[in-house]
């Protein structure tokens, strides 16, 4: 995942430093917290693993309207959504926040 995030910034001319929030797939906890500790630091990474375990396909909406409930995802805001999955799946999105 940390391949795939960093490959978009760069083709987008960004660094980690220029993204709000990291919405990742919450797969389980070291995946998690081995992409932000080289991509972001933690306090721009949404994780709500702890509530409600690898939801599949669900993680990333579930994590995404809890950093909105939580004031964490704010219009403007240049957010990055990532995932991976079993074998070389792998995919990455930025979007800037329009609502």
């Amino acid at each position: 995942m940390y391949e795939v995030c960093t490959a978009l910034l760069a083709r987008n001319g960004l660094t980690p430093s220029d993204l709000d929030l990291l919405i990742p797939h919450q797969a389980n906890r070291r995946i998690i917290h081995a992409t932000p500790s080289v991509l972001a630091s933690m306090e721009k990474v949404m994780m709500n693993i702890g509530q409600y375990g690898n939801t599949t396909a669900g993680t990333i909406p579930l994590a995404t309207r809890d950093a909105i409930t939580q004031g964490r995802l704010h219009k403007g805001d240049l957010v990055m959504f990532a995932a991976v999955g079993a074998g070389y799946t792998v995919g990455a999105s930025l979007w800037r926040w329009a609502f």
